[in-house]
Parts: structure tokens; C-alpha cells; sequence
């Protein structure tokens, strides 16, 4: 006898989503906010996609408002880190001062964290930033770039054969 089962992905999606409601309090995961306890403030970190060449990875973070001077960017052990800080405007000192109605922008210190694969040129990775996007350019290492492997003929046997004998040493 075969037992069928089905698998609903619409139903996976929504126990994750109810764990998460569990997990932020109730709140969905787009309104959970994350706050700095030693500033006081709004925590934010800059949304970023990440994509992969056949040279290299390359990283697109949105920091709008951040100059290119406060944005830090390391790589360690795998880990690109990108981390800086985005200053509020302040108003001029001899306007009066405004009452805020709402305020959505975040401000202060951000820090986003991105573990990379090993096969990486760490000494030739490239940073630039135009219209507050900031783009980080990750080459692959030689070795990791694809490779063609040409397919010579020959029977099967023979291929497994001529394998066996270079494996054990003798030929």
C-alpha cells in the first residue's frame, strides 16, 4: 500500500509567521523593533542584498544620509563587516525649534555582519558609495573560479580503470 502526503507550503508559511508573532510579543516581524539600551534609542541596521558573480560576491547596502567617511568596512575570518553611523539633521541654531509630529528615519550607530565562503581575495576588495548606496566588491580567489574540464572519449572501463591504478599509487 502507498501512502500519499501532501505538503502545503502556505501552511509552513503560516506556523513561521505565528512563531514569530510569539516570539516579538505579538507584533509582527516588519513593526518588532530592536532598541539600543545604552543610547536609549531605535536600533537600525541598513538593508542589504547580497549576490553572487562568477568573479566574485558582491554586497548593496542602502545607508542614505551616511558619508563615506562614517561607514567602516572590515573583512576577518570570513565575516564582512560593514558598520558606521548616521548623524540626525539638526536644525539651524537661530530657527525656532520645530515640533515633531512623527519620526520614522533611524539615526546612530549601525553594524551589519556578512559571512562570506573561505574562497575569497581579501586583499582586493573595493568599496564605493554614490547616492547613499554602498556597493562592496568581493573577488573570488583563483582557485575558487569555475573551471572547464574537457571530456576525452574512451569506454567507461577503461576511465574507471585508468582511475583505480592512479589512486593506489601504481600505474
Amino acid at each position: 500500500m502507498t501512502v500519499v502526503t501532501s505538503w502545503d507550503l502556505f501552511e509552513d508559511l503560516r506556523a513561521a509567521q505565528d512563531d514569530m508573532l510569539r516570539m516579538n510579543g505579538g507584533r509582527s516581524w516588519r513593526t518588532a523593533r530592536h532598541y539600543d539600551d545604552s543610547a536609549g534609542t531605535e536600533a537600525w541596521a541598513p538593508a542589504v542584498d547580497i549576490s553572487e558573480r562568477g568573479d566574485g560576491y558582491m554586497v548593496v547596502a542602502d545607508v542614505p544620509g551616511v558619508a563615506a567617511g562614517d561607514v567602516e568596512i572590515t573583512f576577518e575570518d570570513g565575516l564582512l563587516t560593514i558598520q558606521g553611523d548616521r548623524h540626525q539633521v539638526h536644525e539651524a541654531a537661530s530657527a525656532a525649534p520645530s515640533k515633531k509630529h512623527r519620526t520614522e528615519r533611524r539615526y546612530g550607530a549601525f553594524r551589519r555582519s556578512i559571512t562570506l565562503p573561505s574562497h575569497v581575495d581579501a586583499d582586493k576588495i573595493e568599496a564605493s558609495a554614490q547616492d547613499g548606496v554602498l556597493v562592496v566588491l568581493v573577488p573570488k580567489a583563483d582557485r575558487a573560479q569555475a573551471m572547464h574540464i574537457k571530456v576525452t572519449g574512451g569506454t567507461r572501463r577503461d576511465a574507471v580503470t585508468s582511475g583505480m591504478a592512479g589512486s593506489n599509487g601504481s600505474s
